[in-house]
């Protein structure tokens, strides 16, 4: 799950920004890299892109236009007004950066287009992560939710049904991902953390937080109650009304208890409860820990046994794009597979849709710490410059395949939703 990207570190995170989506256009100098020569035209290529922050920043912006000439003007917003957007004013954007649990609300509008897969230049390179649901070891990932692969094609161009098999026509072009678990403050609660079952432990009581975005806050909720051995959910992402009621009584019993210090809806409101202390255990997000430790805290962006929730996300386009805007889309979408883009956000504590381009941008010890798990031979830096690690550390939860090959579930929007909604925002009000 979701947004705002913080000047000192260059962290991002989606579901971020409260209230209405604001926008900001974003212009940079000209010039040229191998592979994206940018001739000067007489007609400015500007594409609106509508979107949650995970994806966006200054910098990417800048290095698109330089690359490209293409200039994006950000439309920022939280996932649920993201949505909204898309079903009630089409018009309004030209690119689309949502997450892959979205598109069982966004495809039936009919708002969206697909990509064609072949217009993709790495579209054959793309981790089988998003494409078969396993890593490029071969070994199989947790399905539970809306796993990528379940809704990464459509039938055809038009349609709105998704295909159970490969297909040209691709619902979102995959750009990032992560594996989200608990945060946790080792200097203050000095003994070691392994269970979700933990975020509920009378121990941390009043210094517990779970995140209040209703989607993703009941997944985090749906760890901690298998993790504990109350329930065992046949899918925690597809719950049925009687699981909602059940994970909500536990919830909603722990909260009376006075179990939880806050109910969290944004990065720095994470960040400020764990580097204060007022929180020493709660559902966090892997640049918020890093920005946490960037401030001289320690921070664990913790491995538990259960594994973790997994979230991604990717391009499409709306359906007004049409013409030279269509190509430009196409150009921005392979510009941003093409390597920078990817190593940017790999710096950040995401991962890369493809990974080879990534590395060919990273320094190997980078490489060595990010996504192999080895500890790092030179300090850590952001994609900014801020110092995140010193030498010598090792990324919490390990290597790609360690993190990628232990998700649980995945983000995703229920069947019974609007009712999971109704009863979320019940125990919020508790």
């Amino acid at each position: 799950m979701t947004d705002e990207t913080n000047k000192s570190t260059g962290l991002s995170r989606r579901t971020l920004l409260k209230g209405a989506a604001s926008v900001a256009g974003v212009a940079a100098g000209s010039g040229a890299i191998t592979g994206f020569p940018y001739v000067k035209s007489a007609e400015p290529k500007v594409l609106r892109y509508l979107g949650t922050a995970v994806n966006e920043g200054d910098d990417i912006a800048k290095k698109c236009f330089e690359d490209t000439g293409i200039k994006l003007e950000y439309i920022t917003a939280t996932t649920d007004d993201v949505s909204k957007r898309v079903i009630t004013q089409p018009n309004s954007f030209d690119v689309l950066d949502t997450e892959y649990f979205s598109l069982k609300k966004l495809v039936p509008s009919g708002n969206i287009l697909p990509l064609d897969a072949k217009k993709i230049k790495e579209f054959d390179n793309i981790t089988p992560v998003f494409t078969k649901g396993q890593l490029p070891n071969g070994k199989k990932i947790g399905d539970q939710g809306t796993a990528p692969w379940k809704v990464l094609y459509l039938e055809g161009k038009d349609s709105k049904t998704f295909s159970k098999t490969p297909t040209d026509f691709v619902t979102l072009i995959p750009t990032v991902y992560n594996a989200d678990t608990l945060g946790t403050r080792p200097d203050l609660i000095k003994r070691p953390i392994s269970s979700w079952a933990e975020l509920l432990n009378p121990e941390f009581k009043g210094k517990a937080s779970i995140l209040n975005i209703p989607s993703i806050g009941i997944m985090d909720a749906a760890m901690v109650v298998e993790a504990t051995g109350q329930y065992k959910y046949a899918d925690k992402g597809n719950m049925t009304r009687a699981e909602i009621d059940l994970t909500m009584k536990i919830l909603t019993e722990a909260k009376k208890a006075g179990q939880f210090r806050a109910f969290w809806k944004d990065f720095n409101e994470s960040v400020n409860l764990m580097a204060s202390g007022e929180t020493v255990i709660q559902s966090m997000w892997s640049p918020a820990v890093t920005k946490v430790r960037s401030m001289g805290i320690p921070c664990i962006f913790q491995p538990l046994k259960e594994g973790y929730r997994s979230w991604a996300s990717g391009f499409c386009v709306s359906k007004a794009v049409s013409g030279a805007k269509s190509e430009w889309a196409y150009e921005f979408v392979n510009w941003f597979l093409s390597g920078w883009a990817g190593a940017y956000l790999n710096r950040q504590g995401y991962y890369s849709a493809v990974l080879s381009t990534a590395k060919a941008n990273m320094e190997a010890y980078e490489w060595a710490y990010w996504m192999e798990g080895k500890p790092a031979e030179k300090d850590i830096k952001s994609p900014t410059g801020a110092l995140l690690e010193k030498a010598g550390a090792v990324r919490d939860g390990g290597s790609y395949d360690d993190r990628m090959g232990n998700v649980a579930c995945w983000n995703a929007v229920m069947d019974e939703n609007d009712y999971m909604v109704r009863k979320w925002n019940e125990f919020i009000a508790s």
